[in-house]
């Protein structure tokens, strides 16, 4: 057979309707498949002006990755093709984010899939490719982003629901925990009725200040000035109930110092994380990076599904409100070199720093007899 093609891409081309397509050059057909050629060992998409190859040379792949773990690989055209093509992705993805902002409810994946001339499957997957997230997880990121702009500005609870494209309270009040962390009521007040208790510390780094809501911890946060911090945190929650720690809270921020000063110890702490579902996603990604070592932003994009949203990941890094505990410091550019940090690049330097320090003297230790 040659390259890897199965018995049955070995009908003749003539016998397989998507050769209508490649004779008519149709643009409309380039996210639907590429053909190959045997005597050249290229692959095409449908439009390409190449000249026609003879049919029985002929070998169609759903996509230009299955051709080329065949074994073909890409003319010149189709390198550029690949280009236009996600340009035109990006296009139609675009289009679909809009839809899905404009309408009070959100469009199911046939009714996408229909209006981008696509399949319900490849149109799911070529949404994720482009954003990093399914159309399901960017239609309530954005439902999530709607409620809280809303909830913030003159407007009421109800109004706030219908506007998100809930039709019924119930739904509404069901996820209202999920997508705010607290009852709208409370959301709409700045936290109001929610607790949050904290405490600030020292470090090698400087100040720190550990808070916590009744889901978990929901700020660590790094600065030179302890006032500042307590501000920053009151700017947060700023119609929360603020308290004090008390002993049994110290020993919290003790965990959390003694982690950043002894890397090796670990930290498992439940965490009330606030962002959107691409934030989230970022953020665990970072959380799986091991002390010592790093990624570049395009890494963590790649580990995501969404290799082209890299400039997406350094914005959440830099919304990340969980220093250390969600190691944004771990993150730095494609270079190796260190790159902005939330809490200032020598700090990031020194954690990156300490960590390295900390797997080395591991590794001493396992070496000894």
């Amino acid at each position: 057979m040659g390259r890897n093609e199965s018995p049955a891409t070995l009908l003749s081309a003539e016998q397989d309707p998507r050769w209508a397509a490649v004779l008519a050059r149709d643009p409309a057909a380039d996210t639907q498949f590429v053909y190959a050629v045997r005597t050249t060992g290229v692959y095409c998409r449908p439009s390409s002006v190449s000249r026609l190859p003879r049919p029985e040379n002929v070998v169609f792949f759903d996509t230009a990755a299955q051709a080329e773990a065949a074994g073909y690989r890409p003319s010149k055209r189709a390198a550029a093709d690949q280009t236009r093509l996600a340009e035109q992705h990006a296009a139609l993805v675009e289009r679909a984010c809009r839809q899905i902002a404009d309408a009070e409810q959100s469009p199911n994946l046939n009714q996408l899939a229909e209006r981008s001339g696509m399949s319900p499957w490849h149109f799911h997957r070529v949404f994720k490719a482009v954003t990093g997230l399914t159309p399901k997880a960017w239609a309530d990121a954005h439902r999530a982003d709607r409620v809280r702009s809303r909830l913030t500005d003159t407007g009421t609870i109800t109004e706030a629901m219908y506007d998100a494209g809930f039709n019924s309270n119930s739904r509404f009040y069901e996820n209202s925990g999920k997508l705010l962390g607290m009852k709208p009521s409370d959301y709409r007040r700045g936290g109001a009725n929610a607790d949050i208790r904290f405490a600030v510390g020292e470090c090698f780094l400087g100040s720190i200040l550990v808070a916590q809501s009744q889901r978990g911890v929901c700020a660590i946060l790094l600065g030179d000035d302890p006032d500042q911090l307590v501000k920053d945190l009151q700017d947060q929650f700023h119609n929360a109930t603020l308290i004090g720690g008390d002993a049994q809270f110290e020993q919290l921020i003790a965990r959390v110092v003694g982690f950043i000063e002894a890397p090796g110890l670990g930290l498992d702490l439940p965490l009330d994380l606030q962002g959107t579902a691409f934030q989230q996603r970022v953020w665990q990604a970072l959380a799986r990076i091991p002390a010592g070592t790093t990624a570049s932003y395009a890494q963590i994009a790649e580990r995501i599904g969404a290799p082209k949203s890299f400039r997406a990941v350094a914005q959440a890094c830099g919304a990340n409100s969980l220093a250390v505990a969600i190691p944004c410091h771990r993150v730095v550019r494609s270079d190796g070199a260190l790159s902005g940090y939330r809490w200032g690049a020598e700090r990031k330097r020194q954690l990156l720093d300490r960590e390295a320090q900390a797997n080395a003297c591991n590794s001493l230790a396992l070496e000894k007899p």
